[in-house]
């Protein structure tokens, strides 16, 4: 992976972290990851996953890498409405997140 595609993976988990200042809801997930797949390979998807499962604040309702991963597997992850992508990309966008493309991944 060249340092701009990094480099733009690491500020997207800063871009959710400031527009979920709590932490992501179980039922904006799938939302989130359908809009992440349609720009980044699934490891990409699953690294941006790991961090933000490593700093998900508690309670009954976190999500563990096993749910992310079985949405990623799972159609669930395409089916998003219009009104979920609509409300994650608003928190998104209330992060900071850019509306160009992220860099192209080398290779």
């Amino acid at each position: 992976m060249n340092e701009a595609r990094d480099n733009f993976l690491r500020r997207f988990v800063e871009w959710v972290r400031k527009g979920y200042p709590t932490g992501v809801p179980r039922q904006d997930y799938v939302a989130l990851l359908g809009l992440l797949r349609r720009k980044l390979t699934e490891d990409e998807v699953l690294r941006i996953a790991d961090d933000l499962v490593a700093h998900a604040v508690g309670g009954g309702d976190a999500i563990s890498r096993e749910d992310i991963e079985a949405m990623i597997r799972g159609a669930i992850v395409q089916a998003a409405s219009d009104d979920d992508v609509a409300r994650v990309s608003a928190h998104l966008a209330a992060g900071g997140w850019p509306l160009a493309d992220p860099p192209a991944i080398d290779g």
